[in-house]
């Protein structure tokens, strides 16, 4: 009785231990095989590069880096001196150059005239972003590619700007939006709070920088995306499709005033997803 007893438990654990060897050897094969990076090669996500416009700060992008960072992304957020486009383009040029492997080069308002001057020429700049940005030829600057229809469109500019140190202005004379007309014209679907503070807090722009002209664009040689706020009062959304369908850049709508980053960051963090999939 002991021997038979002896013989059953011993079968037993053999068809239980079987099994369990077999899975532990087509473990360590798939373990292999993913130690192995030529069967399963892994891209390196691009560093994404976030560059503000006119009377921001680094800030404004904070609930879009979040976001981010959260996805595993690299993040950098350019402080852009909005002291003139060829010096900001500049700065930017030189700030990529210092950034290995690919790079998801993202601008809102002025800033995508920055981005369309500093990529030109740098490999590296797999994605141009235009977050309710401007998107010049060469030869264009960006007040007029406001538009007629623009908040900032006021041909007595006493109406949108206060001037320091005062008029006339030169192209260093700095410009700010008068604290009154910030919460509709950039800011319309924010709390009237958040919008007052942004109107007090912000940075100014040159005269000189406003008016400057673009160079060639990068966009004509980089792929982009644009994303359009369909109630920004700063760029009309007709402006910004207009800038974008001759860009050739991939469209999305979102219904954001000037400031979605702000006000629709997780809008904002797909659109730059998009483009950075889209790198091989």
């Amino acid at each position: 009785m002991w021997t038979k007893r002896f013989s059953v438990a011993h079968s037993w654990r053999r068809l239980v231990i079987l099994p369990v060897v077999g899975v532990l050897a087509v473990a360590a094969l798939g373990a292999s095989a993913a130690a192995d990076p030529s069967r399963h090669p892994r891209q390196p996500k691009p560093t994404v590069v976030l560059v503000h416009g006119a009377w921001a700060d680094s800030s404004s992008w904070d609930g879009v880096v979040s976001r981010l960072l959260d996805d595993g992304y690299p993040v950098d957020v350019f402080p852009t001196p909005l002291r003139s486009l060829s010096g900001d383009s500049a700065y930017l040029r030189s700030y990529l150059a210092a950034i290995t492997g690919p790079i998801v080069l993202v601008g809102h308002s002025y800033g995508g005239a920055v981005i369309s001057n500093a990529a030109t020429g740098n490999a590296n700049v797999k994605a141009l972003v235009y977050i309710d940005a401007f998107a010049p030829l060469a030869g264009e600057n960006v007040l007029q590619l406001a538009g007629a229809d623009s908040a900032l469109a006021n041909p007595d500019v006493t109406k949108v700007f206060n001037f320091v140190p005062g008029l006339p202005p030169t192209p260093t004379t700095d410009l700010y939006v008068l604290p009154g007309l910030f919460p509709s014209a950039f800011a319309n679907d924010l709390p009237k709070k958040q919008a007052a503070v942004l109107a007090v807090t912000q940075r100014p722009i040159t005269f000189g920088a406003l008016n400057e002209v673009s160079g060639a664009p990068a966009w004509q040689s980089i792929p982009s995306w644009y994303e359009v706020g369909t109630i920004d009062r700063a760029i009309p959304a007709a402006q910004q499709l207009m800038m974008a369908q001759r860009a050739g850049a991939h469209i999305v709508k979102v219904r954001s005033s000037h400031l979605p980053m702000i006000s629709q960051p997780k809008a904002v963090e797909h659109t730059i997803e998009a483009a950075a999939r889209s790198i091989h």
